[in-house]
């Protein structure tokens, strides 16, 4: 505990009656200086001590909650399921449990609570205060605030799906006009499907920076969760923040982890997924204004969707994002070849030949080693002998045995 300060010594104004007039004048002012400079020290331990009784009383109000927060109950989370007429009397669920409740509301409350609502309530069930909607913090971690940094001239070989994705995705956001007055609806959905490293992803990427709209980005497996209820509602809280975002776009990667054809297994693992897939295809049927909200989804394995998402009004433009044929090799070499110093030697055309069943991830990978084979030999340019031993290591590996797509996922 701080001690008080010692106040200072009171000045003494004793004056010799016999004095003359010039020194009694000097005394009195040197008594006045000295009472001046005790009324600035007694003003400075004034001030000092309202500071100290301010910060003590803001403690002890601290410290007055914090006992008060401790002395009484804690409330509960949950939801209000109906509303009476007179609003005097509302059903709760508890979160947690199944158990409904029908407790009393004060008329300020009455007025305000509505069906669905998120509360607060007391060990009596009776509601404190109503709380924000919820959203899962999962949902919102997938959403994009800034637009990727690809833009269709980075999407090579595939110039005939960029325009089908163009017209059915972006154009509907940015000119929903021309819709309305040709008098047809834009397609709902597109499915992107192919080999891997095609460029669906780069495309969703695309898409994405070159609209304004809110991106939301998520993988199929990300919605296979643990618990039962828990996929189904990340995909509510995914779609209520589209609807609340919109324009929106929203892109599913990997749609094959919970939209796979459904079959007669009992496990309670399947199970959930067919509820995350039942409650993923109830939200694509609940649009209304398809302007603002479009969905893209990609998949390497085709064959293995449900029937029921690929029905039109879901997707209504499947799109196939082949391997690069020989011109769409070259333009994909090109594109990833423009940040290098490549050498006059270099045949691109050549180079298309002999990568046939590459996929254009397989030819970005071979741009790199071909860059890291030119440092090894201490060059800062790239030569054709180059891309020849990049290809031959690639070849070479085992683990990047060139897989084309005739067979990798058609019957």
């Amino acid at each position: 505990m701080s001690r008080s300060p010692s106040l200072p010594d009171r000045p003494n104004r004793e004056i010799d009656p016999d004095m003359p007039d010039e020194q009694r004048f000097e005394a009195l002012r040197a008594h006045f200086e000295d009472i001046v400079d005790v009324h600035a020290q007694l003003s400075d331990q004034l001030e000092a001590a309202e500071q100290r009784r301010q910060e003590l009383r803001e403690q002890a109000d601290r410290v007055e909650r914090e006992n008060d927060t401790l002395k009484s109950s804690s409330l509960y989370v949950a939801t209000v399921e109906d509303v009476f007429d007179d609003k005097d009397e509302v059903v709760v669920k508890q979160h947690g449990n199944n158990q409904e409740v029908l407790t009393e509301v004060s008329p300020r409350m009455g007025d305000r609570v509505e069906a669905g609502d998120r509360v607060a309530v007391n060990d009596s069930f009776g509601i404190q205060s109503i709380l924000d909607a919820e959203t899962d913090a999962r949902a919102q971690a997938m959403e994009i605030q800034e637009s990727p940094d690809v833009g269709y001239e980075d999407i090579g070989g595939i110039d005939e799906q960029v325009r089908e994705v163009r017209e059915a995705v972006e154009q509907p956001l940015i000119e929903p006009e021309v819709f309305e007055t040709v008098g047809i609806e834009p397609p709902s959905g597109v499915l992107l499907y192919g080999p891997p490293g095609t460029g669906k992803t780069m495309l969703a990427k695309a898409v994405a920076n070159q609209t304004d709209a809110t991106f939301i980005k998520m993988a199929g497996s990300e919605l296979v969760r643990k618990f039962i209820g828990e996929g189904s509602r990340l995909v509510r809280d995914l779609f209520e923040m589209a609807r609340e975002r919109e324009p929106a776009i929203i892109f599913i990667d990997e749609i094959d982890a919970i939209a796979s054809r459904r079959t007669e297994s009992k496990t309670s693992g399947d199970a959930e997924v067919q509820r995350t897939m039942m409650q993923l295809l109830s939200e694509m049927d609940g649009f209304e204004a398809r302007g603002e909200i479009r969905i893209i989804a990609a998949t390497n394995r085709y064959d293995m969707l449900d029937r029921a998402i690929l029905r039109p009004g879901r997707f209504d433009r499947l799109i196939e994002v082949p391997e690069p044929t020989h011109e769409g090799r070259t333009q994909i070499l090109e594109i990833h070849t423009r940040g290098m110093s490549i050498d006059d030697d270099v045949d691109f055309e050549e180079l298309a030949d002999e990568t046939d069943g590459y996929s254009g991830a397989e030819l970005e990978s071979l741009t790199t080693e071909a860059g890291m084979f030119a440092i090894r030999s201490d060059r800062t340019d790239v030569r054709m002998v180059d891309f020849e031993e990049a290809l031959e290591k690639i070849e070479d590996d085992d683990g990047a045995d060139v897989i084309s797509s005739a067979g990798y996922f058609y019957d």
